[in-house]
């Protein structure tokens, strides 16, 4: 599957692997909310260092080689939309999931 071309008025430069649509995988994370103006939720799986990101648009996108340590920083941060833009967005590898 090819990268999609990049489009303005997205969180993301496109450096996508593809895209799933496991519906039982994205049921079955602890899927917990954010008080941010960009990030609606999250759900990270440590033994896999994955964290999904479901943004307010409804786009849904998981990042791979996350640290335990990188991602209580994540949240620990003042402003967890701040945080991903400066430090998650095009720093790790992702894919984009079925929007929600």
């Amino acid at each position: 599957m090819s990268p999609s071309s990049p489009q303005k008025n997205r969180a993301h430069n496109f450096r996508i692997a593809g895209s799933i649509r496991n519906e039982t995988e994205l049921l079955n994370l602890d899927w917990q909310p954010l008080e941010s103006k960009l990030l609606a939720a999250y759900a990270y799986i440590p033994s896999k260092r994955v964290l999904y990101l479901r943004f307010h648009s409804g786009e849904l996108y998981r990042y791979f080689t996350l640290t335990t340590e990188q991602h209580q920083v994540f949240l620990d941060a003042e402003s967890q939309g701040r945080y991903f833009l400066t430090y998650i967005r095009n720093q790790f590898p992702y894919e984009r999931l079925a929007r929600r």
